[in-house]
């Protein structure tokens, strides 16, 4: 099965609510993969998503279930697409990347709207208004139809193996 992660800074607000977004639009298309989320520094370990990215999620008709918990290397063998919601989270995964193989694995969100050129990041909204919570929603899921169409290229390339592990 293909698997995705998601990470941002502490995995209370951007991740957690791109990987609802993602759930939502994998069982729409019939897709098979997994997809989690994880915090570059994430300080309250087994936690729920910010009160405020719950409301919007469960607003707009999304599940609001989480748990925060660490990005460790390690999980760069676990998973075959890790999607950073900015370009800071994107540096330091590709520079903590095991080797050229892990890195390339590494994706900015914005990447995937091709309305966006070279891509954009999603600023955090953590200490904001439920108004940032919005904008940072429509960010996402304003790339979303591009990672679901990289996740179906994947999986059709090799559907043997879901398009994990696939060469």
């Amino acid at each position: 099965m293909y698997r995705v992660l998601f990470v941002c800074t502490g995995n209370t607000c951007r991740s957690p609510m791109a990987a609802q977004v993602l759930r939502r639009g994998l069982a729409e298309a019939g897709l098979p993969a997994a997809v989690a989320s994880a915090g570059l520094r994430a300080e309250a370990e087994g936690g729920p998503a910010d009160s405020r990215a719950q409301q919007v999620l469960m607003a707009h008709g999304y599940g609001a279930d989480h748990a925060v918990r660490q990005f460790e290397p390690g999980m760069f063998d676990g998973y075959d697409l890790i999607i950073a919601l900015d370009t800071q989270h994107e540096q330091v995964l590709r520079h903590a990347a095991p080797d050229a193989v892990a890195a390339a694995r590494v994706r900015l969100l914005g990447s995937f709207d091709p309305s966006a050129g070279a891509g954009w990041d999603v600023p955090d909204p953590f200490g904001g208004d439920i108004a940032d919570y919005e904008r940072t929603l429509r960010l996402i899921r304003s790339a979303m139809p591009g990672v679901l169409a990289e996740i179906e290229a994947a999986i059709n390339t090799c559907p043997a193996a879901g398009g994990s592990d696939c060469g």
